[in-house]
């Protein structure tokens, strides 16, 4: 059995005790959260219409907070004397998938 989850502005793909990062969250470790299945397969079975999902769950434990890896980037235009730095690093939630309810 497993489900697609959405967070933020992505989907993964999530099975019961997989470990997976998501966008940053503001609950603190050790809490339960629930997550919005978009599908939930099951053998045969798929569920993926609203009404099927209504009743169906997915909750997680937080694990920590994560950093992604760190990008930089550079702009330069030539005979302007114009240079430009940037950085990101992206922050990441750790959850662990405990279980996936269909009802």
């Amino acid at each position: 059995m497993y489900a697609v989850i959405r967070t933020g502005s992505s989907q993964t793909r999530v099975e019961q005790g997989q470990v997976v990062r998501i966008d940053r969250r503001s609950e603190a470790e050790g809490s339960t959260i629930s997550l919005t299945p978009v599908m939930i397969v099951d053998g045969d079975t798929v569920l993926s219409t609203p009404s099927d999902l209504a009743a169906a769950t997915v909750t997680a434990q937080v694990m920590g907070e994560e950093k992604g890896p760190k990008i930089r980037a550079m702009t330069y235009k030539a005979k302007a004397n114009v240079r430009k730095r940037w950085g990101h690093r992206q922050k990441y939630t750790a959850v662990e998938i405990t279980k996936i309810s269909a009802k």
